[in-house]
């Protein structure tokens, strides 16, 4: 552990700490120029913290119960070994909440903060510390924003920092090592945990517990990455990227999950409250029952676009395989679990789109 005295930290008047290498003015003075050069070199890394697990303390609820955001940004870098000689680190607590909590308004305020930081040439990456339940949602609806080739990066814990073998550290020096690596530019926003380096698009949770919680059931992983090196092992795809809405507003968009015996209450109710899409977490290949089939053809039929994705942990929902997508004017979420679906249909929605055959390319192209 190095001392946090040797981390110079302002942010008594900024709310922000840089964090940057500590040398005196003695040392400094009679450092090789080598050396002193090397340190000016260091990329610049801004690492926005918005909570979770990583964040978290153990509770005496249980031999594994912890609360989660309750270790700042700040401290969590304090905690690394080493990492201060990947990269100068500027930490802004973003939020500090529990990944259940996660929701628009902080994923707003996420994108604006990266948009203004590579706008005004402020870092050369971002690293984002959030917790692992809905981290997915939150890489995949920055990738789909944010159009910048430099790297961001989130990554997060398994275990609470006060735990044993906590991994919240060694997760965080391996993304910061990501975010520096010149091969980690143009691929979109990566998730990083235990050595394993993920697209915001592939990845999922599929663990409760596991540290190896994170897998591409659709897509190949991207890349490993140790204390030692990083191995991109997919190439650079170009990607395509959405307008972020200027109100900061989602169009509502509800999930419906399908099971045995299921009838149309909840796609009718959706529709009822003011949904302008739903997204059926379907069985198999996105099925229904013959209820629930009529009360989403009863919704499109009312304006309400209809994406059909799956419950079912891998695999793609075609188009017109079991269901007449063109008869009923359904979309196919292809690769596309739920969540990510609905996040997508929303941002569509908010930049215009509508129909069926505006919507259903985009899902199609890898967005």
């Amino acid at each position: 552990m190095f001392s946090r005295r040797a981390l110079p930290l302002f942010a008594a008047t900024l709310g922000v700490a840089s964090i940057m290498p500590a040398f005196s003015h003695t040392e400094a003075s009679s450092a090789p120029h080598e050396m002193i050069h090397q340190q000016i070199a260091l990329p610049r890394v801004l690492v926005l913290a918005t909570g979770g697990t990583i964040s978290g303390k153990a509770a005496p609820r249980s031999a594994i119960g912890y609360d989660a955001g309750v270790v700042t940004g700040e401290q969590l870098i304090a905690g690394v070994p080493g990492v201060e000689k990947l990269a100068h680190l500027q930490v802004e607590q973003i939020s500090n909440i529990a990944s259940q909590n996660m929701n628009s308004k902080v994923w707003f305020k996420i994108a604006e903060r990266i948009q203004k930081a590579f706008s005004n040439n402020e870092a050369d990456a971002v690293v984002i510390t959030h917790g692992t339940d809905t981290m997915e949602e939150t890489a995949f609806f920055l990738g789909t924003v944010i159009g910048d080739a430099r790297p961001v990066i989130l990554t997060g814990a398994m275990r609470p920092s006060t735990a044993i073998s906590a991994d919240g550290p060694a997760n965080m020096y391996e993304a910061v090592k990501v975010a520096v690596d010149p091969q980690a530019r143009g691929r979109g926003v990566l998730v990083v945990l235990n050595d394993e380096v993920q697209s915001a698009r592939g990845v999922s949770k599929m663990h409760t517990t596991s540290l190896q919680t994170f897998r591409s059931p659709n897509l190949d992983l991207v890349g490993y990455v140790d204390p030692a090196s990083v191995r991109f092992i997919t190439p650079v795809k170009p990607e395509h990227h959405l307008a972020l809405p200027r109100d900061h507003k989602l169009p509502l968009v509800q999930i419906v999950y399908a099971h045995a015996d299921m009838d149309a209450q909840q796609i009718d109710d959706a529709v009822r409250h003011g949904a302008r899409g739903i997204v059926i977490a379907g069985m198999g290949d996105g099925n229904v029952s013959s209820d629930a089939l009529a009360g989403m053809e009863r919704a499109t039929k009312a304006g309400i676009v209809v994406v059909r994705s799956t419950r079912v942990g891998s695999g793609f929902v075609n188009r017109n395989v079991e269901v007449d997508d063109d008869r009923y004017g359904f979309v196919a979420s292809m690769d596309l679990n739920p969540q990510k679906a609905r996040i997508l249909l929303q941002l569509l929605l908010a930049n215009g789109k509508n129909t069926s055959e505006d919507i259903q390319p985009i899902f199609n192209a890898g967005l």
